[in-house]
């Protein structure tokens, strides 16, 4: 009767929770893959290396943004998904670190003065003389 349909609706509602922690763990599997893979493709610039760490830096972020999508087909009034949300942007931001700090030792990003000098605005001099300053 009613009973063996509440049953069954908590086990139901046990299992997408079940199914909702794994996908939110999902991203932890990928982060030891891709760090192996940007441990091994080293510090040169290469297609190789360009292309792991474009991944390391473009996957997170459709992860992030496609969050909802993601987990669809688990919401149920009877199901709390707030913690696996929350478990799965983490991850993804700690993946995007990775293939941020990734980028940093290749020397990508611009993370030095030099790196700007192009922005600096140089005053013009009204007057020159042979006497240093």
């Amino acid at each position: 009767g009613s009973r063996s349909a509440s049953k069954d609706a908590q086990i139901i509602a046990q299992r997408k929770k079940a199914k909702a922690m794994s996908v939110a763990m999902s991203p932890g599997r990928q982060i030891a893959m891709n760090g192996f893979m940007m441990y091994m493709s080293g510090k040169n610039l290469n297609i190789f290396s360009i292309s792991i760490c474009s991944m390391a830096i473009l996957s997170p972020l459709k992860g992030i943004f496609g969050i909802s999508k993601t987990f669809k087909p688990f919401e149920d009034p009877s199901v709390d998904l707030q913690m696996a949300k929350l478990i799965h942007i983490a991850l993804n931001l700690a993946w995007l670190c990775i293939g941020l700090y990734k980028m940093a030792t290749m020397r990508l990003l611009p993370t030095t003065s030099a790196d700007w000098a192009g922005a600096v605005v140089w005053k013009e001099l009204m007057e020159s003389s042979s006497i240093p300053p």
